[in-house]
């Protein structure tokens, strides 16, 4: 199991809105012999706080602070679910538009056309697509409380 701690910051109905607290990662991100992801996470994600809705099984408050775990096996399950689905419905539609093409000349746009219209598809369903509450990250245990 993934462990972190996090504060709530909502409460709807058994879910609940946390934020993660630190930065993550080994603690070197910005120092000298640190691997440097801590400048790319500058550049190319947003400084905005992050937060994510979890199942609230210890039913905390807002402002507690909690352990959130998420099952072994989830994060591989999410990284295929939204890199593998839609690779493959790319190339799968990639050959279904090169196949309706009725010239040779024109068959390079037909599978380009298919291929974007495939991977807009894949992302679509890997996004919308429910998740089994198996795979779930789910609030474990109350740290701190607030209230």
């Amino acid at each position: 199991m993934l462990e972190m701690r996090a504060i709530v910051l909502s409460l709807k109905g058994r879910e609940a809105e946390i934020s993660p607290l630190g930065g993550g990662g080994c603690g070197h991100c910005n120092s000298e012999g640190g691997c440097g992801s801590g400048k790319l996470t500058k550049m190319f994600c947003s400084s905005q706080p992050r937060s994510f809705i979890v199942l609230n099984q210890a039913d905390a408050k807002v402002g507690d602070e909690v352990n959130i775990t998420l099952p072994e096996g989830s994060l591989l399950h999410s990284s295929l679910r939204m890199y593998l689905l839609p690779l493959l419905f790319m190339f799968a539609a990639g050959f279904v538009g090169a196949t309706f093409a009725t010239e040779t000349a024109s068959r390079d746009g037909y599978a380009l056309v298919g291929s974007m219209l495939g991977l807009m598809i894949g992302f679509a369903l890997g996004k919308f697509l429910p998740y089994s509450n198996g795979s779930r990250a789910v609030v474990q245990s109350v740290v701190v409380s607030r209230s």
